[in-house]
């Protein structure tokens, strides 16, 4: 049983995810190394994917090299998540156990066959045209979609996802602002020597670990990417933290220098809140589905990380048509340090070089 203090708990998370001084050497290693990036439309900066990018290989990333690696099939994209192609392997048991149990599954396979016909014309029309955006799909359905959310009535896009699940459908790059679809037997890799289901759940976690260094042996159900990592690792215990984690030991015991980072509020360093708190006892909301004056921090404020503590947030609003990134507020958590503050600032500049921005700042 490892015995690991908060702040060694820390050191593993972020020597995990890339974010220390020793950066990824190319973009396929940044994205092996975080295991997956979320592609989140919202760019009040920057496209969250393309945030996470630069908060790892630095102002020399250029955010064509990731759509290039994704219309090359480098890198593929399963459920709104890029992830190195190879990675898919893992999940193509998932994908012939579609649905899977539980009265919700069930519910989406009766949705799927009581939509066959409509199942079909998207495939026949893949297989003759693809690939091709959601907009030039049928809809054929003869059941509706229905939900109390956004997503009742867009009967395609409900259908393209569960086709994705069943492994029949994949994400084939974009064209502009559209993504692409195509058949998965074109995009994913061959898969000549399948695992058994086992084997792949088990690699599965053991890469989930990998990219996150520490995290709970079992967690609650979440969509897409789980957040638990079974008995992946090695048993760890954290000073003042209660209960038992899984660690991946060939990350302990080896020096840290960390830095600073300005992260995406979708940064996978941050996507288990629970463990966000427990680990760097840090409070961060992302506040841009609530009204402006109930706001603390900002619309879009990024969680601003420094050496092994998550420090404060951002607030800043990228203006590309009068060609400013306007900084409103830094808030600091603590008080920060001259040290800090330098290295911070020095990120932000960075970050408005990166965009092709002038900065702003506050007065």
């Amino acid at each position: 049983m490892h015995q690991l203090s908060r702040a060694d708990a820390r050191r593993v998370a972020i020597r995990a995810q890339r974010l220390t001084a020793e950066r990824p050497t190319d973009l396929l290693d940044a994205v092996r190394g975080v295991g997956l990036v979320q592609l989140e439309p919202t760019s009040a900066v920057a496209p969250s994917a393309d945030l996470v990018l630069f908060s790892r290989l630095g102002p020399g990333y250029d955010p064509r090299d990731l759509r290039d690696a994704m219309d090359e099939l480098r890198l593929v994209e399963f459920r709104g998540m890029v992830r190195v192609a190879e990675d898919i392997n893992l999940l193509r048991p998932e994908m012939a156990a579609w649905p899977g149990e539980g009265e919700w599954q069930a519910s989406l396979a009766q949705w799927v066959q009581d939509n066959r016909a409509c199942r079909l014309d998207i495939l026949d029309r893949l297989r003759r045209d693809g690939p091709l955006p959601t907009s030039e799909l049928p809809d054929t359905c003869a059941r509706p979609w229905r939900s109390s959310g956004w997503n009742d009535n867009r009967n395609v896009r409900m259908m393209l996802d569960l086709l994705v699940q069943r492994g029949e459908v994949a994400a084939a790059g974009g064209r502009g602002r559209d993504r692409l679809w195509d058949l998965a037997e074109r995009i994913y890799p061959d898969d000549e020597d399948p695992l058994p289901a086992d084997e792949a759940r088990a690699r599965r976690d053991a890469r989930r670990l990998s990219a996150l260094g520490i995290a709970r042996a079992r967690g609650p159900a979440t969509p897409g990417e789980p957040l638990d990592v079974n008995e992946a690792g090695e048993p760890a215990v954290i000073e003042g933290v209660r209960g038992q984690w899984r660690v991946d030991p060939s990350l302990l015991g080896q020096p840290f220098r960390g830095r600073a980072a300005l992260l995406s509020p979708f940064d996978r360093l941050l996507s288990d809140r629970k463990r966000m708190g427990d680990l760097f006892e840090y409070e961060y909301v992302l506040e841009m589905y609530k009204p402006e004056a109930q706001r603390r921090w900002g619309y879009y404020a990024l969680p601003i990380l420094y050496g092994d503590r998550l420090v404060g947030k951002l607030d800043a609003r990228a203006d590309t048509t009068a060609g400013v990134l306007r900084v409103h507020a830094v808030h600091e958590d603590d008080p920060f340090s001259a040290t800090v503050a330098k290295a911070v600032h020095r990120e932000i500049v960075d970050l408005a070089a990166w965009l092709e921005l002038e900065l702003v700042l506050p007065r």
